[in-house]
């Protein structure tokens, strides 16, 4: 597995006098990318062997290093010359205060250093106020379909049906038995993602971290907010969770990269509306093996596919709301509101995107247009639909097969 779009981006970022960050849920294959792939391309363009430092810091024989002012010794042990040397470092989040030791590496001139970190909170927030503009971030995503595809041996349609229950985490495609598939998913939530987030936070009451994540596994795609949440727990659970508490847990979701949030926003306003969001899972798999693979709503699941997808583009996506007047039999003035399920901005381009299932129907396809054709301005606008060829619609509404888009980078430029 090659990966060429996070290769690309770490080749075009090298030498550039910052510190290169590679970020992304556990098991994505961070450490591939850097350890592998980068470095047979550093190896193949003819930088030697003893001028790439490499450390995986989540190693035991490593220990030592995960001291800041060992690993900054160590570092300038290796550096005999002025030729460029690599640093390379695995889970940097393990040595502590870590933000100086690679501040303290800028200040060698010939280094060029790459971390990767598992998370968020360490490897990005921390970032902007601490390397003040001298961090640059690579965030790796599981496999998108496109790759997926690229390694699975059948067709098209019955890749879906695998990737869609199963997701994207590289390991899988090691893995043939599909019970194994299961528990290797199962014990990496329970053993791995889980336990971080509890080892990293001050959770006082685990059980009810978990049900919030089945919870969000079962409602993918949601309105919600942690007030909302909050009296879920309390009607459903006779639970009184603080609202500040819910909150709290969202975020160790995110900082981890479980879950992505969509805000909401106005398309006509051109704001923000602050409550509700919702909630997209990094991995399906992980999502349905949360719920042991006993929910499977394939129109959710291909939401969230297409919202990673877009994400994996290096759009930022929101939900979008749009506001419209109707008269009643009295011809009283009444407000509503349409939903479109994605507003993709990429600089000065934008998307919206529906995503349905099937359409079936004229009526059905009217229901996907109704936020749409709603909309005044000329971006794109967008269906993307499994089961219908791709082809535009009289209203001028790109109507694009799910298989097309998935498989085709250039898809919505059609």
């Amino acid at each position: 597995m090659e990966r060429p779009l996070y290769l690309d981006a770490l080749i075009r970022k090298k030498n550039n006098g910052m510190v290169k960050i590679i970020t992304g849920i556990r098991r994505c294959g961070k450490s591939y990318l850097l350890f592998k792939l980068f470095y047979r391309y550093l190896l193949d363009t003819g930088v030697a062997e003893d001028h790439i430092i490499r450390i995986a810091l989540d190693d035991r024989r490593n220990k030592e290093y995960r001291d800041p002012d060992a690993l900054y010794r160590f570092v300038h042990s290796k550096i005999a010359d002025n030729d460029m040397v690599y640093i390379l470092l695995d889970e940097v989040q393990l040595v502590r205060e870590f933000e100086d030791v690679l501040n303290s590496f800028l200040h060698i001139g010939n280094a060029d250093t790459y971390v990767t970190g598992s998370n968020a909170k360490f490897l990005s927030k921390d970032i902007i106020t601490e390397f003040r503009g001298r961090g640059d971030q690579v965030h790796l995503f599981p496999l998108s379909f496109s790759e997926f595809m690229s390694a699975f041996p059948g067709d098209k349609r019955e890749g879906w049906q695998y990737y869609s229950l199963y997701g994207g985490l590289p390991g899988l495609l090691k893995i043939e038995n599909i019970q194994d598939k299961a528990d290797y998913l199962k014990d990496i939530i329970r053993e791995t993602y889980i336990k971080d987030i509890l080892d990293r936070n001050i959770v006082r009451n685990p059980s009810e971290l978990e049900e919030l994540l089945d919870y969000l596994a079962s409602t993918i795609g949601g309105l919600t907010n942690p007030k909302k949440l909050a009296d879920t727990f309390m009607t459903l659970k006779n639970v009184s969770i603080h609202p500040d508490t819910v909150k709290n847990y969202l975020d160790y979701f995110e900082d981890s990269f479980l879950v992505s949030k969509a805000k909401r926003y106005d398309v006509k306003g051109k704001k923000y509306i602050s409550t509700p969001v919702k909630f997209y899972f990094t991995d399906l798999g992980i999502r349905n093996a949360r719920l042991n693979f006993r929910q499977y709503e394939e129109t959710h699941i291909m939401e969230n596919v297409i919202f990673n997808e877009l994400l994996i583009r290096g759009y930022n996506v929101d939900v979008g709301v749009v506001e419209f007047s109707l008269y009643d039999n009295d011809r009283k003035r009444i407000q509503r509101q349409a939903e479109v399920d994605f507003v993709c901005n990429q600089g000065s381009r934008r998307l919206y995107i529906q995503s349905a299932l099937s359409l079936g129907t004229r009526e059905k396809e009217l229901r996907e247009e109704n936020s749409l054709i709603r909309i005044t301005d000329s971006f794109k606008k967008i269906i993307i639909v499994k089961d219908e060829p791709t082809r535009y619609n009289n209203e001028g509404i790109l109507i694009l097969n799910l298989f097309d888009f998935l498989l085709d980078p250039d898809s919505v430029n059609r």
